[in-house]
Order: structure tokens, then sequence, then C-alpha cells
């Protein structure tokens, strides 16, 4: 089972980015999903998680009220808005399917997926 990003790309500051992630497999269930990401020479770092249950979704205080997470009605699929991003932003992206607690430490459990990442660059 994978999941699959795409979305990522180069964007100057201020502007907007989409990433979408999907399973692979519909058969791969979890309780949450989310994004992860990791700058170079930097620890991995959470940045979004989203209870597929129903539950509000969750934000790193570095993101919120810039980037909102959503979900597909079949939770196959999440997305990420990123808007009036800034170079800070730069980094891989991964999208992760886990327990919520893990995600928002930037864990993997035993039974967690992540993407293989997909790299956003924001400019001056």
């Amino acid at each position: 089972v994978r999941l699959v990003e795409t979305g990522g790309g180069s964007v100057q500051a201020g502007g907007s980015l989409r990433l979408s992630c999907a399973k692979s497999e519909r058969t791969f269930t979890t309780n949450a999903m989310g994004w992860i990401r990791q700058a170079p020479g930097k620890a991995r770092e959470f940045v979004a998680s989203l209870d597929l249950n129903g539950g509000p979704p969750n934000y790193a205080a570095s993101v919120k009220g810039r980037f909102t997470i959503s979900r597909d009605s079949t939770n196959d699929a999440v997305y990420m808005q990123m808007n009036n991003q800034n170079p800070d932003d730069s980094a891989v992206y991964y999208c992760a399917g886990d327990h919520d607690d893990y995600i928002s430490q930037a864990r993997r459990s035993v039974v967690g997926r992540w993407g293989q990442g997909t790299q956003v660059t924001v400019s001056f």
C-alpha cells in the first residue's frame, strides 16, 4: 500500500499551491491522514492532520490560518491548500496515514504509511 503525493512545485512568496495525496489501495484504512514536512538540515515537522471519522482538523501554529486540509467523501484522498506561502514553508512534504497522535508528532507507527514526498519551494 502506498500513499502518492502530487502537487508540489515552486512558487513565489505570497503564492499558493495545492497538495494531493491518494491511497494506492482502498483497502488501507486509518483513522487519520495528514502532512509532515522536512526541510534540509531540519527535523521532521508536523503540518496538519485530519480525523477521518469527522473530527476537526489539527494544524501546526506556523501554518494555521494559511493552510487548509481536507478529504474526499470516500476518505481515499486528502488535500492541503497552502496559501500566502513564505520561504520557511520550503520543504519536502510527506503525506501520512496513521493514528492522529503519531502524525501530530511527525512519527510513524508500525501500521502507518507515508508517501514518497513532494518538494515545495517558496522563493522571495
